[in-house]
């Protein structure tokens, strides 16, 4: 069976489930996600910059792909091949959402004030007036696009898809977390912050699971 039909069927797949399931999901974690931001416990640290937070430049059109992440992470569990891998995927990522909102709650960050006019930015305008910076370390952005990236890839190979098909999906994680620096929402810490929380979440869910993640 070619690539993109075995990727249809496995869409087709408890499509119902996976279709309210991620909307509710995403739904329910900004509820949390902002309510922990507005209602800090102590006052934010604001994280330090690095030399490479002053040299990404600010782009208005990197919000395209900030706001991609929310269609970008529903291809995971839209490409689960059935009930077993649907629930580890939702599992791990209800995880990584648990564990970075308690890092929020028990030690609030917050970007920088950066001095940028955003009134020349308009995209970028709106983005700051919807979400003032807080909840920085780890970046939950970054950590939702590391962990997809890596689930993807593994659904990707199982279904033989081309490389240029799996080179594309590693380009589309890594333009998101670029663009959670250019649009300064994050600085380089909370990236590396929100690699590092993926990762773990992702090696923990395969050593746990490796029967659900084997290759068809």
């Amino acid at each position: 069976m070619p690539w993109y039909m075995a990727l249809g069927q496995r869409i087709a797949t408890l499509w119902v489930v996976k279709m309210f399931g991620t909307t509710l999901g995403i739904s329910g974690f900004f509820v949390v996600y902002f309510w922990v931001m507005h209602n800090p416990l102590r006052e934010p640290t604001v994280m330090p910059l690095t030399p490479l937070d002053h040299w990404v430049g600010v782009n208005d059109e990197a919000m395209m792909l900030y706001g991609s992440l929310w269609f970008y992470i529903s291809l995971a569990p839209a490409f689960a091949k059935d009930k077993a891998e649907l629930l580890a995927c939702a599992r791990d990522a209800a995880l990584m959402a648990v564990v970075g909102l308690l890092v929020f709650c028990l030690f609030p960050t917050a970007v920088p004030a950066f001095a940028v006019d955003w009134s020349q930015y308009p995209s970028l305008q709106f983005l700051k007036a919807t979400d003032a910076g807080g909840n920085a370390f780890p970046s939950l952005h970054v950590a939702f696009a590391v962990f997809s990236a890596m689930v993807l890839a593994r659904q990707l190979r199982s279904v033989r898809a081309p490389a240029w098909v799996r080179a594309l999906n590693l380009l589309w994680a890594l333009g998101i977390v670029y663009s959670t620096l250019a649009t300064r929402q994050h600085v380089l810490l909370d990236v590396l912050g929100g690699t590092l929380l993926a990762f773990a979440v992702g090696w923990a869910g395969n050593t746990r699971g490796r029967l659900v993640w084997k290759e068809a």
